[in-house]
């Protein structure tokens, strides 16, 4: 008999359901009683792992799981949920930087035009605050060339200018595979953290108000 491959499993402390480490976040307390997020889960220390979304991360922190399930005292920062947020977002771009960096991104609307015309485009990364006229053209041309790459809203403008070292940027394409690949992942979590779709918007379809620095979130 073919036994299956073993799929590592974390339990919530929240919601107490069981799921791949990937859709959690794992938390460890210092000696001090401060309680650290570890989105890439390799600190030393004994973990919890929290469902990765918002509002299960502050329900947690507001309930005292932590310091029941690790049997010690833990002081969750107030601001636990938006300091995971920050970390997630961060997570993302320092990995678009190395996708630049790695030679995979095309930034501005004719470079990415000519990229969606040739195809291999593994995924589109559109400013949230970003002129809608100049994305509804780009979605046109993804539809002409037939492609099915995600298109990523969840950064602003300034926020693309630092990752990528260039000024106003707001279209971008991605080439498949290698840097991509990770980089779309890492979107998808922080997507699914804030409860909003890859492309930024709101789970039930509302406008998103774009913010100076970094696109707004649910809520």
């Amino acid at each position: 008999m073919t036994r299956e491959p073993h799929v590592s499993e974390r339990t919530c402390i929240v919601t107490r359901q069981r799921g791949a480490p990937e859709a959690m976040i794992r938390f460890v307390c210092g000696p001090d009683g401060a309680l650290a997020p570890d989105i890439k889960a390799s600190l030393p220390g004994r973990g919890v792992w929290v469902t990765a979304r918002a509002d299960i991360v502050a329900q947690a922190a507001r309930k005292s799981l932590f310091a029941r399930s690790l049997k010690t005292r833990v002081d969750p920062a107030p601001q636990l949920a938006d300091d995971v947020d920050r970390l997630l977002e961060a997570d993302c771009l320092r990995m678009l930087s190395l996708a630049n960096k790695a030679g995979a991104v095309m930034a501005g609307f004719g470079k990415v035009a000519e990229a969606l015309a040739q195809g291999g485009v593994g995924a589109l990364v559109e400013a949230c605050d970003g002129r809608e006229d100049g994305k509804r053209k780009l979605a046109q041309a993804a539809r002409r060339a037939g492609s099915t790459a995600p298109v990523i809203g969840l950064f602003s403008s300034l926020q693309l200018d630092l990752a990528l070292g260039r000024t106003n940027v707001i279209h971008a394409a991605l080439a498949e595979g290698g840097p991509s690949t990770a980089f779309v992942a890492r979107c998808r979590r922080l997507a699914a953290y804030r409860g909003v779709s890859i492309d930024g918007a709101t789970a039930a379809g509302e406008e998103i108000e774009a913010k100076p620095d970094s696109c707004a979130k649910e809520g």
